[in-house]
This record gives structure tokens, sequence and C-alpha cells, in this order.
């Protein structure tokens, strides 16, 4: 079983390595950064320019790269004083993929970036700025790839060079700008309808039109948009997305192509929250900064991060949802007492190795899927009903074992009964394999920052983090079984051992109910039916699978039979759970919060104005106890309401790019992340584990002046 299941292990591991073998060749991007003046002056905002030319077949992506992608992204080393705002993203064109569609550009493409240095410069000492620019290639298979950029700029007259100001130019010509036709959004049976009062428009002259959401998961991309043009103006009817809520504004980017006589011309019009260029600009206007990664001089060393993970892991043990499997091993190490040492050492070597493998599997898997384009994050696999429902009856079988509903025997003694026995090894193995998987919805403190560090880097490097990780949460038990002391100064074994193996259901089927709980918040009410007629059919097979036990050789074939049946009927249950996506609530607005997206967020730092980003999880009991012991304790938002702070709360529960590239953007793989805008500059981040006093003091840091003003 345990060869077996190492082999799967395995070939989930390869995936890293298989992404680090297929790094972007040089001649498929190459990227130059260029500036538009040829000196720098104090005071004075100027443009950068990330110019990006691509091989023949080949596309990089849009901010909303469509159903697939990334998008390339730039993290900036500047010198003190300096700040840049966010890209400027010319209008994409759609790109089909075999069953997909993506949103890019092919050829070159021209990002914008403005930059605003400090009040004064020190004219002798030149201007030296540098990014590195991370982006995914794609022809039909992708490719990630990284280039270094830089450039030195003298300190002077802040006049345009001639040699770039035709790249500017082409540049800026291909930018959305602020639309000249109204746009009203309506409801069109299942369908969303985007009606643009274009006033004298010759039907005859448009030869296409499309529109691209901000939001990635507001639009069916691979749906046909159905053009139609007449005298009211230009019309298109639109394929919902994931989103099934009908939205009430759909922020995007309207391309028309027209004949005018002359020749086919593309015009690109920015609709809502995303700041339009305004075509006569010679430079672009200043803006806060953007959201940036996080500093290299923040980033913790490897031995740092392989330190940080450690603790993380040992953290982990302590947290809710691993605290009871790990209560069950300690309670078999008891029945240990007085046993064979090198039995009981065999024990703590197989669960480590359980948690070892898993935390490797896991780590090679998102690496790979991170390398192949997917944007995910620790904790993944929590977005998918299946694995959350099929977690969830795992721990109701556990828990039915331990409440002595049935018995497995030998084969997975590592969970109750007979530990001491050779075939118990199996089980510990499992236990570790459980263990791991349900401490997946939990960041420790001291994790984040060692995960999020973990996937920025090669292969090598994030399995070494993801191996400390595993090995501090194997730890406790290991030392427990690898110190002689340790078994015997433990209390002798005894009846009442029988009592606390049934006490120790109850916090397991807690496990299990908030489980249940989290897949409500990702299917819909049909989802939730199925889920729990699931968990009635794990019942129904542990009372089936018990009843064969002793009966007639008839009577024991048929009830393994009907436990074995009910077992796939919850298999077909549990993966059918994939097709019954929960319609997304709207948030209340009692609450006080607004959904995040990026186009908000950057809406209101342009703005100037304070914002607190709530990054969370439905599955994420860290958040639950911010959220109830920090977050909505009435100070805390009568502050919020005092600063005239905008709270963004980002829900990670399933699946959502934007927030998987906002944590990456500060060095995070996983919720929770709280992020605090104070007016300008980078955000504050405040700790994983929150207090009221923390979140307080964090608010009282903005100044008056920006609660004025908005």
């Amino acid at each position: 079983m345990i060869a077996r299941l190492l082999l799967i292990l395995a070939c989930l591991a390869c995936g890293p390595a298989l992404a680090q073998g297929f790094r972007a060749p040089a001649d498929l991007v190459r990227a130059s950064l260029v500036a538009e003046p040829s000196a720098v002056a104090g005071g004075t905002p100027f443009t950068l320019a990330v110019h990006m030319k691509l091989k023949r077949g080949w596309h990089v992506y849009w901010r909303n790269p469509g159903d697939s992608g990334l998008p390339p992204e730039v993290t900036w080393t500047l010198p003190a004083g300096f700040g840049t705002g966010a890209i400027r993203w010319p209008a994409p064109h759609r790109i089909p993929i075999a069953t997909l569609m993506n949103y890019g550009y092919e050829d070159e493409v021209t990002l914008l970036v403005p930059v605003t240095p400090p009040p004064s410069l020190d004219p002798a000492e030149p201007v030296r700025i540098a990014g590195k620019l991370t982006y995914l290639v794609c022809e039909t298979e992708c490719v990630p790839g990284a280039a270094d950029l830089a450039l030195t700029l003298p300190v002077g007259k802040p006049t345009p060079d001639p040699a770039n100001a035709a790249l500017f130019t082409r540049a800026r010509a291909a930018l959305p700008v602020a639309p000249v036709w109204p746009m009203r959004l309506s409801r069109e049976g299942d369908r969303i309808r985007l009606d643009f009062a274009t006033s004298g428009l010759r039907a005859d002259s448009i030869k296409s039109a499309a529109y691209f959401p901000y939001g990635e998961t507001a639009l069916d991309n691979a749906a046909e948009q159905t053009l139609s043009v007449d005298d009211q103006g230009l019309h298109l009817s639109l394929t919902r997305g994931d989103d099934k809520t009908f939205p009430l504004s759909l922020p995007g980017v309207l391309t028309v192509e027209e004949d005018t006589g002359n020749g086919v011309v593309r015009l690109a019009f920015a609709y809502g929250d995303e700041p339009a260029q305004v075509p006569s600009a010679a430079v672009a206007p200043p803006a806060a900064a953007g959201a940036l990664p996080v500093p290299a001089a923040d980033q913790p060393t490897l031995l740092a991060a392989i330190g940080l993970a450690l603790l993380g892991g040992l953290i982990l043990n302590l947290m809710p949802c691993v605290f009871p499997v790990l209560s069950i091993k300690v309670l078999g190490l008891v029945r240990q007492s007085g046993e064979n040492r090198t039995r009981v050492r065999l024990h703590g070597l197989a669960y480590t190795a359980g948690v070892l493998a898993s935390f490797l599997a896991l780590a090679g898997l998102l690496i790979g899927l991170k390398g192949g384009g997917a944007s995910l994050g620790w904790g993944f696999q929590l977005q998918s009903p299946p694995v959350v429902a099929g977690l969830a009856y795992l721990l109701v079988a556990v828990g039915l074992s331990l409440s002595g509903v049935f018995s497995l025997g030998g084969r997975f003694t590592g969970l109750g009964d007979g530990l001491a026995r050779r075939a118990g090894l199996p089980g510990s193995f499992f236990t570790g394999v459980l263990a791991t998987l349900v401490a997946t919805p939990c960041t420790a403190p001291f994790m984040g920052a060692a995960v999020g560090f973990a996937l920025t880097q090669g292969p090598a490097v994030a399995l070494a983090v993801f191996a400390a990780l595993g090995l501090g949460l194997s730890l406790p038990f290991l030392a427990l079984t690898l110190w002689p002391g340790a078994v015997r100064v433990l209390p002798r074994p005894g009846a009442w051992m029988e009592t606390l193996k049934q006490a120790l259901a109850f916090p397991v089927y807690a496990t299990a109910a908030w489980l249940i709980w989290v897949l409500a918040q990702q299917v819909d009410a049909r989802g939730l039916f199925a889920a729990l007629i699931g968990v009635v059919l794990v019942g129904f097979a542990a009372w089936a699978w018990e009843r064969s036990r002793g009966a007639t050789a008839l009577g024991e074939r048929i009830f393994q039979g009907l436990a074995g049946l009910a077992i796939i009927a919850v298999v077909t249950l549990g993966f059918g759970l994939s097709q019954q996506r929960a319609v997304p609530a709207a948030q209340a607005a009692a609450e006080g919060t607004e959904p995040y997206s990026q186009a908000r967020l950057d809406t209101l730092r342009d703005a100037r104005r304070p914002v607190f980003v709530n990054l969370t999880a439905a599955w994420c009991i860290t958040c639950a106890v911010n959220e109830t012991t920090s977050l909505s304790r009435p100070s805390v938002q009568a502050a919020m309401r005092a600063k005239g702070v905008t709270y963004l709360k980002g829900d990670w529960t399933n699946q959502n790019p934007e927030i998987t590239r906002l944590l990456e953007r500060h060095g995070r793989s996983g919720v929770p992340l709280y992020l605090l805008y104070t007016g300008g500059g980078d955000p504050t981040i405040l700790p994983q584990i929150l207090t009221e006093g923390t979140v307080l003091e964090a608010l009282a840091a903005i100044p008056d002046r920006t609660a004025e003003a908005r």
C-alpha cells in the first residue's frame, strides 16, 4: 500500500521538474525598458515603457487573461523616494486556443508605467531604474519567462527623447480612451445586453466589435459575442460567466473596428473603474504607487524561510483542524506504553513519511500547475467542492470508527485499535497524509512568508521549504516516538482509553461539520443536499460493513456489497458537486464592505483614498477567528467609518485569479492577508493573527486629512 501511494506521490512531484525544463527561450520574447524623457527632474512625473516583441504565433496576456494565462508583472527596484503607478494596458485582442478564449497581445506590446520622482534630486547622481519582468508566453503550450530590465537617466530638464517618441506615440494610440458612446447594461433572458448610443454610425461600416471585462469571471469568455448595429446604436449580447448574479455594472474595454473609407481603424473605449488614457496627453499624469511585490530586501533568505516553515509547521499542530488527528495518534502511543521501542519508532517514522510525502506531493502539484499558468496558492485543493466533500466524508468515517460503529481491522489500525501490530504502519502513514490534508485550511503564523517565498523560487528551493513545513508538522509526534522516556511518562493503558477514544470522535465530527459548512459556500442548494445525502451513505456503508462481520457467508457478501454500492454512490455524488457551483450572493450592504476587484482598488488608490483589503476564505479558520475577534468589533468598524476607509473583501473560497495575483504581489501563497492603504504609497501588511488593538493602532496611523478629503 505504501509503495503504491509513494509511486503516485512521486509522479505528482515531477511537475515542477518538467516546468523548470520549459523556461522561455530568448527568441520567444525580447523585452526592453525605455524612458520617454532623456533626463529626470525632481517632482516631474514621467513615463516608462516596457516593450515586448514576441515570436510570430506566440502571445502574452492582458490584465484579465481570459480563460487561461497570467498577465506580465514587473517588480521594480527604484531609488529612494520614487514611486510607480499602475500599468496602463493597451486594448487587447481575442485569441482563441482550442475551446478557450484568451485576451492578450501578439507580435508586440508596449506597457506604459507612470513614475513619480521625489521633489528634489541630486544633479550629480544619475537615476538608475531596474525591474524584473515576469510573464507567461503561449502558443498552444505555455512557457514562463523572465527578463531583467534596467536603464540609467541623468538628472536634468525632462525633455522628450526623440529616439523614443515614435514608440510612445504608438503605445498611447493603443490605449483605450474615455468613452464617447454612453453604455447601458440590461438583462436579455439569461444573457447580458450592452447598448452603446452611437448616433450617426453606419451599420455597414462596423466590421467587428468585442467587449473585454476587467473581472475574470464576469463573462463566458469563449462564448460568441453577438453584434448588431441599427439606428439606435451598437448592441452586444454576452454570455454570463461563473458569477451568475446579474451584474449592476460591467467595467471593461470596448473595441470596435470601423471602415472609414480610407481603411479600417480600431477604436477602444474604457468603461467603469479603469482610468482611461487621455490621448492628447504628452506625459501620463501622476498616479498613486501601484501595489508592488515585496521588495527583495524584505524577502527571507533560504535558511530563514526553512526556519519559518519549520516553526509554522510546529504551530499547525495546535490548529483546530489538525489537533484531533494528532490526539488520535497520541492515544495510540498510550496503548504502547512499555511495548517494543523499535516498533514505536517505526510508527513515528511512518507517520513522518506520510506527512513529508504529502507535503512534497502537494508542493510539486502546486508548483507544476503554477508553472503551466494556473493561478493557485496554498489550500488550492479546498477550492474544489469534490475535494472538500471527500475530506468531510473521510472524517465522518474516522469519527464513526472512533465511536465504535464499525472497525476496518488491521488495514486502518493507525486510526485506532491495534497500533502495536506491524499492520498498523500503513495506518500511521495514512494518518500523516490525513494530517496534511486537514492542515491545508490553516495558515499558521510564520508560515505565510515562507510558503510565499517558496513559490517564487525554483523547484529545488520550493520543495526544501515545503519539506521543512512538513517536518515541523510531524516533529511533535516523531519526538514522542524517538525519545524512549516520553512513552513511559504517558498514562498507563486502561479502560479509560476507550472512553477517551470515543470522546475524540466529537472534534472529528465537528471538523466534518465545518467542512460541510465550507461546502455550503461553494455549491447551490441541490449540491448541499447531495453532499448531506453522501454523509448518510457513509453512515450506511459503515453500518453495512460492520453487519457483515460475523454474518453467514451469504450475509457477509450481501452486506459488503451494500457497503460497496454506498461508497460508489458517495464517490459519484462527490464528483457531481463540481457541476453544482453556488450562485455568489451579493455582499450585504450592512456589512459595510465591497467585493474586492483590482479595478476597484486601482480607482480608490488613484483617488488617494484609504482602503482596507481583507483576503479571506470560508475554509480558512484563522480568517474566521480574526473576523470574530477583531474585524467585526464595533470599535474597529467605527474607526474605519471615522477615517473614511473603504473596506474591500476578497473571498478566495472558490478560485479567483485576481485575488491569487494580489497575494503573490505581497509574497503570500494563501489567506489571510490584510492590507491597509493609507492614501498613498505601498500598503501596510497587518499580522496574520489579528487583535482588536492591532487593527485600531493601524487605523490610527491614517492621516486625518485623508478622511477629510474623502
